[in-house]
C-alpha cells in the first residue's frame, strides 16, 4: 500500500504530462467531484486576499487548509476562526513561514503575503519539498522570479501563479480563436486598468503595534521605519515592498495580452507616468502607460489611472485586441465579443458571472475557484498546471519591464531570446535588488 505522502509526491511531477481535463462548463462546478487524496495547503498571508484564497481553497472537495501563517496575530486568530465557522475544523497558526515549512505534513503553500515575499516564500517551499501556489506577481523584481522558476525545476516542484483567467473555459476559448485567425492576423493589443483609490497621507513613525512581527513582515527586504500608513495595503505603493498598480493588477491583463498575441519576450519597451492625483507618500505611479514592440511585428499597451475610475470602453478593466481583419473585445471576466473589419457584431460568448475590477480582494471571485482546482488536481496528477511558474514569469516580466523604464524614464532595448535588458547599466541595477543582511535569497 502506498502511503498519502508518497502517493501526492509520486504522481504531481508525473501529472504535469497529462492532458487537461475537459472544462466545467459553470463556475459552480469546481465544488462537484471527490479526489481520493487529499490535499494539506498551508497558508502564508492571510489578511485580505490570503482569507479569500484559504476559503477558497477550503470548498474543494477533499483539501484542507490545515496551517495559517502570518506575522500578525489578530490575522492568523481571524483566518482560523474563518475556516473552522466554515468546515468545523481549526488549522494550526503560526508565525514564522520558516516553521510551518519544517512540517512534513504540508503537501502545498498558498503564497499571498506582500510582492516582496513572493518569489522568496516560492523558492524557500520548493526547497522544502512543497508545491506552490503563488499569487501574482510571482516576483518583486526580474531575477527573483528567474529564481523562482530554477527553483520549481531543480526540485521538481509545481508552481501555479494566480493568473486565474488561464483556467476560465470562455478565455482559453477566445485566445484559440485568436490563434486561428478570428480577427485575421492579431498584431496589436491594448489592457487597462481604472480606479479611483484616495490619498494614503503622509504617514508617522509610530510604535509598532503588539500583534504584529514587523521584522518578519519586513523579512528579505531592507530595513525601513514602521509608519502608520503602510500596512495592511498601502506597501503595494512603496518601492521597497510593493510594485505599483502595474503588477498589482496589470499583470491580469499583461497575461492575457501576452497568450493571445502569442509571445514570449518584447524587443522594446517604453512607460510614462507619475504620482499626480495627490501629494502623499505614494512612490509608484498612479497614472502609467506602458508600451511594448514585439519581435514577431506586434505591439501592446497597457493604461492605468489608480485614482480615476473613469471607465474605458464602458469598463474598469478589460482587453482589445486588434486584427487586420477584425476587432476581438474581453471584458476582464469570461465574455468576449468579435467584430468584422467594418465593426460589425458577428459573434458574442456571454458569461453573466459579474466581475467588480475595484474589489480588492477578487474581482473575478465567483470563477476564480477553476484555478485553484487546476492546481489541486494537477498535485494529485490528473491535471496539468494552466499558468505554471515559466509562463507566469514571463507575465509577470512584462510590468516590471514596465515599470523600470518608468523609473529610469528612457526606452528600453531588449532581448527577445530571454527578456534581459540591452546595454543600459542603470536599468539592469533594477533587475534585481538588495537584500536584507542575513536574508539573501539562493536556489
Amino acid at each position: 500500500m502506498i502511503n498519502r505522502r508518497k502517493f501526492i509526491q509520486s504522481t504531481a511531477v508525473a501529472g504535469t504530462s497529462f492532458l487537461l481535463a475537459p472544462q466545467l462548463s459553470k463556475a459552480a462546478g469546481f465544488f462537484k467531484g471527490s479526489p481520493n487524496e487529499k490535499v494539506v495547503i498551508g497558508m502564508m498571508g492571510t489578511n485580505s486576499r490570503g482569507l479569500y484564497l484559504a476559503q477558497s481553497f477550503a470548498k474543494l472537495p477533499n483539501v484542507e487548509i490545515g496551517y495559517i501563517c502570518d506575522v500578525d496575530s489578530n490575522v492568523v486568530a481571524k483566518t482560523i476562526d474563518a475556516i473552522y465557522k466554515q468546515t468545523g475544523k481549526k488549522p494550526q497558526g503560526l508565525t514564522d513561514i520558516r516553521k510551518m515549512l519544517e512540517i512534513k505534513d504540508i503537501d502545498a503553500v498558498v503564497v499571498a503575503p506582500p510582492d516582496h515575499w513572493h518569489a522568496p516564500a516560492t523558492i524557500m517551499a520548493c526547497q522544502a519539498g512543497k508545491h506552490v501556489y503563488v499569487e501574482k506577481p510571482c516576483s518583486h523584481n526580474p531575477h527573483e522570479g528567474e529564481m523562482a522558476v530554477e527553483a520549481a525545476s531543480k526540485y521538481k516542484r509545481l508552481v501555479q501563479m494566480g493568473s486565474q483567467r488561464r483556467s476560465f473555459s470562455n478565455v482559453q476559448a477566445m485566445v484559440k480563436e485568436l490563434h486561428e485567425g478570428v480577427i485575421g492576423r492579431t498584431y496589436y493589443a491594448k489592457g487597462w486598468y481604472t480606479n479611483h483609490r484616495a490619498s494614503i497621507g503622509k504617514g508617522k513613525q509610530v510604535p509598532v503595534p503588539a500583534n504584529l512581527n514587523y521584522d518578519l513582515w519586513q523579512g528579505p527586504a531592507p530595513r525601513k521605519p514602521y509608519q502608520d500608513n503602510l500596512i495592511h495595503y498601502n506597501w503595494h505603493w512603496f518601492w521597497n515592498w510593493g510594485t505599483g498598480e502595474a503588477l498589482n493588477n496589470g499583470t491580469h491583463e499583461l497575461d492575457v495580452i501576452r497568450w493571445g498575441l502569442g509571445v514570449d519576450y518584447p524587443n522594446k519597451v517604453v512607460s510614462t507616468g507619475g504620482r499626480f492625483h495627490f501629494d502623499d507618500d505614494w512612490q509608484t505611479p498612479d497614472t502609467q502607460n506602458i508600451l511594448y514592440n514585439f519581435p514577431n511585428n506586434t505591439a501592446a499597451e497597457w493604461e492605468c489611472r489608480s485614482c480615476n475610475g473613469f471607465d474605458i470602453e464602458k469598463l474598469s478593466r478589460g482587453v482589445v485586441f486588434y486584427g487586420d481583419k477584425g476587432t476581438l473585445f474581453y471584458d476582464s471576466g469570461n465574455s468576449y465579443r468579435v467584430y468584422d473589419g467594418d465593426n460589425k457584431l458577428i459573434k458574442e460568448i456571454k458569461d453573466d458571472t459579474k466581475v467588480d475590477g475595484t474589489n480588492k480582494v477578487s474581482p473575478t471571485e465567483a470563477l476564480d475557484g477553476f484555478h485553484m482546482k487546476n492546481f489541486a488536481d494537477s498535485i494529485r496528477g490528473t491535471d496539468k498546471l494552466n499558468c505554471p511558474i515559466e509562463i507566469g514569469f514571463k507575465s509577470t516580466l512584462l510590468p516590471q519591464l514596465g515599470n523600470i523604464s518608468y523609473r529610469v524614464d528612457r526606452v528600453l532595448h531588449i532581448d527577445p531570446n530571454n527578456g534581459h535588458i540591452l546595454k543600459d547599466p542603470e536599468a539592469q541595477k533594477l533587475w534585481s535588488r538588495e537584500y536584507e543582511k542575513g536574508w539573501e535569497v539562493k536556489v
